[in-house]
């Protein structure tokens, strides 16, 4: 049973993981050198746990103390107890989830060890928004995508904000990142895959037509929101499939269009 922790100086060296959590710059650079992510609020937290995730801290305001009993009591890690104004100080901002845990990272996985097993994948490309990034996560796993890839230059899903917004769904998805873009799509395609580029170019093949779930294998491609994917991506896909718009709308969202291509990608697929 971890012990429960009061502190109350703001720059106590134990605070460290959870300072300026608002500086997104400082926390991108700092926590995967650090080998640390931020888990926040009780589902977050527990769905890192069952995930396999090891937990370094706890940060919690009194009154979620008793809510996180259990964790508490399995926890092999310091749990810190703030008042609300002393969190806000530390973090930057106000922790209404009245709960933060650090946790520590995995080693990714190489991205040729995920397509052995894998069906349905995902393919990102320069997806620099946090919020995003957690939106599409949180879609791959709900409709059965087995894994997803990242160019270098993708956001990070263990940010706080991208785990916030899939509500831990970032543990449920292998994910690794592909070192050498877009070179490594032909490792992908040497898989079996087949790389379809979602566009809305006009000149792409509507996605149902396309039918990509009755294909063996397939690797769905996405790019960044308002740029898309780029030429060099869009010329090393096997087909361009694009989400027919109505009222004159010319796409979407880059995580309210991956929902859609994924829910086509994966139609009659057995569920787990």
């Amino acid at each position: 049973m971890a012990e429960l922790i009061t502190i109350e100086d703001p720059d106590d060296p134990r605070l460290r993981d959870y300072t300026s959590l608002t500086d997104v710059e400082l926390r991108r650079r700092r926590e995967p050198a650090e080998g640390l992510f931020i888990a926040e609020g009780e589902k977050v937290i527990r769905r890192a746990g069952q995930a396999g995730y090891r937990m370094r801290s706890m940060l919690l305001s009194a009154k979620w103390a008793d809510v996180m009993r259990d964790v508490i009591d399995e926890a092999e890690a310091p749990v810190y107890v703030v008042g609300p104004q002393l969190a806000e100080r530390v973090t930057g901002y106000h922790v209404h989830r009245g709960a933060l845990a650090s946790m520590q990272r995995k080693p990714l996985p190489d991205a040729g060890d995920l397509l052995g097993g894998a069906r349905r994948i995902v393919v990102m490309e320069s997806v620099n928004d946090h919020t995003n990034i957690g939106a599409i996560f949180r879609s791959a796993a709900a409709l059965g995508m087995d894994a997803v890839l990242l160019s270098r230059d993708c956001a990070d899903p263990l940010y706080r904000r991208s785990v916030k917004v899939s509500m831990g769904a970032v543990f449920s998805v292998p994910y690794a990142r592909l070192a050498a873009w877009p070179r490594d799509l032909e490792t992908v395609r040497e898989a079996g895959f087949r790389l379809l580029a979602l566009t809305p170019h006009e000149q792409a093949t509507d996605i149902d037509a396309a039918a990509p779930h009755r294909l063996e294998r397939v690797a769905l491609m996405l790019g960044a929101e308002g740029d898309g994917l780029s030429k060099r991506a869009l010329a090393a896909a096997d087909e361009w499939v694009r989400i027919p718009m109505a009222h004159g709308v010319d796409s979407l969202n880059v995580g309210a269009a991956a929902a859609v291509a994924f829910y086509a990608v994966a139609s009659g697929r057995p569920r787990d």
